[in-house]
């Protein structure tokens, strides 16, 4: 039997059945989307490939505790993303400064494009988040939900497990924020594209 067509609820049910090919039709699904949102709150590729491999399997352990909002898992999985990319942040405090400083390693074997295009990417994304840095760690996660994943604001409530209230008070709040002048000269300006999406 074809799994093309199957609901999120549908393919979980036969996963928690046993049925790996189904868990692996999940991961193809909305694995990209988990990739992507690793990307943009890190700004490292590599970090990206792997968080979201651990945020698959951190949802296959609490497979117990799954919820799906609307027929997807995808919110689900936007949560436990936000809670494994807290981890990792809190484990590279220490070391972050250090590493921004250092080159991306360049294996050999990769096409010279694909490197540098990725390499742009990490050092653009990095320009964004140093616009945002100064917001509340909430604020980012929820900026991050909202605009660049395009979450609604149920989808946006249960990833972070907060009321569909509070989702629009505080992106209302941010949005305000980020379109302030900077407070003093000699501060970067803020990024327009940024305040363009949250117009």
């Amino acid at each position: 039997m074809t799994l093309h067509g199957r609901t999120d609820p549908e393919l979980w049910g036969a996963a928690l059945a046993g049925d790996e090919q189904a868990f692996g039709e999940l991961f193809a699904r909305h694995g990209r989307a988990i990739y992507n949102y690793c990307f943009r709150r890190t700004a490292d590729w590599s970090a990206a490939e792997d968080l979201a491999s651990v945020v698959f399997l951190e949802t296959w352990r609490r497979r117990g505790q799954v919820r799906m909002d609307e027929g997807s898992l995808l919110p689900w999985l936007y949560g436990v993303a936000t809670n494994v990319l807290r981890n990792h942040q809190r484990s590279l405090r220490r070391y972050g400064a250090a590493l921004s400083r250092l080159p991306e390693p360049v294996r050999p074997e990769e096409d010279a494009d694909l490197v540098a295009a990725r390499l742009d990417d990490q050092r653009r994304m990095r320009e964004v988040l140093e616009q945002v840095r100064h917001l509340p760690r909430r604020d980012q996660e929820l900026l991050s939900l909202c605009v660049w994943e395009e979450l609604t604001y149920t989808e946006a409530a249960t990833a972070l497990g907060i009321p569909v209230g509070t989702v629009r008070s505080r992106l209302s709040r941010i949005r305000a924020k980020l379109k302030e002048p900077p407070p003093a000269p000699g501060h970067k300006r803020r990024n327009s594209a940024l305040r363009e999406e949250l117009s």
